[in-house]
Parts: C-alpha cells; sequence; structure tokens
C-alpha cells in the first residue's frame, strides 16, 4: 500500500467549556440549577450572593410585637407560677390519663414507617419471647402495601434456622393475632383475605356485612369480572341490595398498608407565571427561583494590580470563570422566557377554553420561531413549569403529534384525550361504551382515529376498558 498525503477541508463545531456550562445549565430544573448557583458560590471567590435584589418573604421578617413584661421582685410562697404568668410552653393535648400524647394507649398512628407501627403493637402484646421471635419475622416479611410477602413455610424455615424449634402451627397462631393489629387488614395473604379481615371487625350488627362476607368469601371473582347478573342470582339480592354491597365492599382499603406509608408528595416549584392582564397574556418569570449572585467587586478590585503574581493570575482566571457562568445564567433566563411566551402565544385557544381546545404542536414549530435548534427547544422545556389559571403544566405538556380532521384540519392528541374524557365522564355506567363505540362518536365530530389509537389514548389517561367500567348504576 502506498503512502500518501491528502488535504481535506471541513467545519466543526468545536465544544467549549463555556458552551458546555450554558448547555448544561439550560436542561438543569429549578432545584437542580440551586444546587449548581451553590457550588459555583463555594468553588469560585469572585461570585457571591446578591443580597440587594434577593427578595424578602414578609413572612419570614414581619417583626414581632412583643410587649414588656413586668415581674415583680417577689411572689408569695404559696403561689404558683401560672397564677402570674401566662405560660408560653406548648402542653400536651390533655391530661396523662385523658388522651394525652404520651399515654401509650392512646398513641396516634403516626408512628413513621410501617414495620414500625406494627412492632410497637407487637410490644404492647402480651407474647411470650417465642411468640414475640414468631411476631418479629412475620412483621418484617409485611411488604409497604401491608400483604404477606413470604408464605408461612417459608416463615417457618427462617425461624428454624435458630437455636429453637417452633411448630408451623405456632406461626400460623401468631400471624393471626398480628392479623389483629392497626391497620384493619394487615398481613393478609391476598386480596381476598386482606377484605375478609376487614369486613369481620365489623360489629356482627352492621347493615350487609353478612353479604358482604358471602360476596367475598364465594364470589369475588365475579365481583372482579362485573358479572352483576350472576351475583344477583347467587346472593338472592336485587340490583338495588347488590349495589349497597357492593358499595360497602368499596369502602374497604385493599391496600391497608398505603395508610402508613403514603406517597411522598411533590412539590413543584414553577418557573413562569401567565396571567391575563387587560385581555392579553402576559408572561413573566418566577423572581423567588431566579438565581441571585453577582460578581464581588472589591475581590475583583485586587486584580487591577499589574503584576503576574500566581495569586493574581488565580484570581484572573476565577474572574473569567464568574463572568462566564453569570452569562451563562442570562442565556438560560432569556431563552426560558422566549420559548414561553412562543408557548404561549400558540397555545392561546387552550388558556381560554381548556384541554379540548389544545392545538398540535411540535418542538419544529418553536425552534423554527425562536429561530433555535430543537434540541436547545427540548433542553428548555425539560423540568420547568409553568403557571397558568388552568393549573400548572411542564412545558413539555404543550406539545402533542396531531390527527387529521375530516375538514382537512389537525386536532391534538391532548385534545383528543380530553374529549374521551368528557364522553366516558356522560356515559351510561350500566353500559359503557367500547372502543369502537368511542371512535365512532369521535368521527361524527370529524376526528378520524382507529379503534387501537382510542385504546391508547383512553389508558393514557387511565380510563379502564369498557367491562371494567360497567357499574349497577
Amino acid at each position: 500500500m502506498k503512502q500518501t498525503l491528502q488535504l481535506k477541508l471541513g467545519q466543526r463545531l468545536n465544544m467549549t467549556p463555556q458552551l458546555q456550562q450554558a448547555i448544561r445549565l439550560l436542561q438543569l430544573s429549578t432545584l437542580e440549577l440551586q444546587t449548581e448557583v451553590q457550588d459555583a458560590l463555594d468553588s469560585n471567590m469572585m461570585l457571591e450572593v446578591d443580597e440587594e435584589h434577593e427578595p424578602i418573604n414578609g413572612a419570614d421578617r414581619q417583626e414581632v410585637d412583643v410587649q414588656p413584661v413586668d415581674i415583680p421582685k417577689e411572689l408569695d410562697t404559696d403561689s404558683a407560677w401560672e397564677d402570674s404568668f401566662d405560660s408560653q410552653m406548648t402542653s400536651f393535648s390533655g391530661t396523662p390519663g385523658e388522651g394525652s400524647s404520651m399515654d401509650f394507649e392512646n398513641r396516634s398512628g403516626d408512628a413513621g414507617t410501617l414495620q414500625e407501627h406494627l412492632r410497637w403493637q407487637m410490644l404492647l402484646t402480651n407474647f411470650s419471647d417465642t411468640d414475640q421471635m414468631l411476631a418479629e419475622a412475620i412483621i418484617d416479611a409485611i411488604n409497604d402495601d401491608g400483604y404477606l410477602g413470604q408464605t408461612l413455610e417459608e416463615i417457618h424455615e427462617t425461624v428454624n434456622q435458630g437455636a429453637e424449634e417452633v411448630e408451623l402451627d405456632e406461626v400460623q397462631a401468631v400471624l393471626h393475632l398480628v392479623q389483629n393489629f392497626d391497620p384493619s387488614g394487615i398481613g393478609a395473604r391476598d386480596l381476598r383475605e386482606c377484605l375478609l379481615l376487614q369486613l369481620r371487625q365489623y360489629h356482627p350488627s352492621t347493615t350487609w356485612r353478612t353479604e358482604a362476607l358471602r360476596l367475598v368469601e364465594q364470589h369475588l371473582d365475579l365481583l372482579a369480572s362485573h358479572d352483576y347478573q350472576q351475583l344477583m342470582r347467587r346472593l338472592s339480592l336485587n340490583r338495588e341490595q347488590l349495589t349497597e354491597v357492593v358499595g360497602f365492599i368499596q369502602s374497604l382499603h385493599p391496600r391497608p398498608g398505603g395508610q402508613m406509608s403514603p406517597p411522598p408528595s411533590n412539590y413543584i416549584i414553577p418557573d413562569v407565571f401567565v396571567r391575563k392582564k387587560k385581555g392579553e397574556w402576559d408572561v413573566e418569570l418566577n423572581g423567588e427561583t431566579a438565581p441571585r449572585v453577582r460578581i464581588n467587586s472589591s475581590y475583583a478590585e485586587l486584580i487591577k494590580r499589574s503584576d503576574n503574581s500566581a495569586d493574581n493570575n488565580c484570581m484572573r482566571s476565577h474572574l473569567q470563570e464568574a463572568r462566564w457562568f453569570l452569562k451563562s445564567l442570562k442565556s438560560r433566563t432569556d431563552t426560558l422566557l422566549k420559548v414561553s411566551r412562543c408557548i404561549v402565544d400558540s397555545q392561546v385557544m387552550f388558556l381560554e377554553y381548556g384541554d379540548e381546545a389544545m392545538k398540535p404542536m411540535v418542538l419544529h414549530d418553536i425552534a423554527e420561531i425562536v429561530e433555535m435548534h430543537e434540541s436547545t427547544i427540548s433542553r428548555v422545556t425539560t423540568q420547568k413549569y409553568m403557571h397558568t389559571p388552568r393549573g400548572i403544566y411542564e412545558l413539555k405538556y404543550f406539545f402533542s403529534s396531531h390527527v387529521s380532521t375530516s375538514t382537512g384540519g389537525e386536532a391534538s392528541s391532548t385534545a383528543i384525550r380530553a374529549l374521551i374524557k368528557k364522553i366516558v365522564a356522560a356515559e351510561n355506567p350500566q353500559k359503557p361504551l367500547s372502543d369502537s363505540n368511542l371512535a365512532g362518536i369521535l368521527s361524527e365530530s370529524g376526528i378520524q382515529v382507529a379503534r387501537r389509537t382510542v385504546a391508547k389514548y383512553r389508558e393514557a389517561v387511565s380510563i379502564p376498558s369498557s367491562s371494567e367500567r360497567k357499574r349497577l348504576v
């Protein structure tokens, strides 16, 4: 092979550190940006918090008017402190014998995790050492939903690995005791047992308790398939009576453990606010989330010296990095505001009339208007939220695919999902509409969608199938 020299011309975009920083800041969420800003403040001596323009929370800075209290020099020997002064100390509710939070018998159910709540009840139960060991093993096997995650045989085998041998009947007996703990239905091995445990804790004279026990114990599969005709025949009930029984069962908790450990709440801080002022929709940034940083003027003045010492060069480097960081923050703010305004201008009908008026829009549409690349629009709309009179939405929410209409126009998939929810909400619960029926109704409105597309949109908004939506009334 002969070696030769070739000359090629081409263009290539080099990702400088400054450009990489600007792109990274653009795609950060509000909470992530606050962390990034704090890291920059900790690592760069030239940056400081701009306290002059820092927003002040009136609730935090509110002055408390404290009135002076005249304290007598001497008190009567037989007087109490409360006779002369009002105690400001937070007290427990009631006396120790009257519902105090220190009273273990009246302790509230807020005990952190489900296992901690169950162990607290176990310690209040008169267990022997062996039974307490079995109760510990059973509680450890209960999952977050409140169900027993292991079989009795597995728990029995685990316990018998210790020094003391126990019988399987003992494990089952302790399980029955644990199943009497709070919350009701805890320690069940399946849904049927969970519902039965809850029903059995009602007083025998409770209305429809006997019928509900019989239904859950013998005909739970018919209830799951919504075969109400068979249920009425098997239980010898009419439609109104069966409705009462089913309503009683539906009031129970299928996941008893979820009552003790609810899912954590996710708090969203909007990045932009949209308000209607004088008939026009106005977009403004959330000033509370804007980074409040600036260059330290005192340190910047020190760099004006002409020497080339190592300390001075280090300060020059920090100053340059600080300027690039502030420039990247401003670029992020300007881009977010520009894209948000463009989205609002394109989705005025949504702000006026709701989801059913959502206009189909893709990233390319906004990229052309603001003259940016689609990847930039994707970054700036990820994990950024807009507060509107209709609620808080992620900027990504306003982008959706489209479906052609009979008039030659386009309908947004978001609008179609909203229409499906509206149609299903108004349907007859005894004869719910199938996906084919929904597609026919949408076709009459001029929206041409296939049955498979309707099923996909229906599942996207968490609407069950027609057989699962069937109700007695």
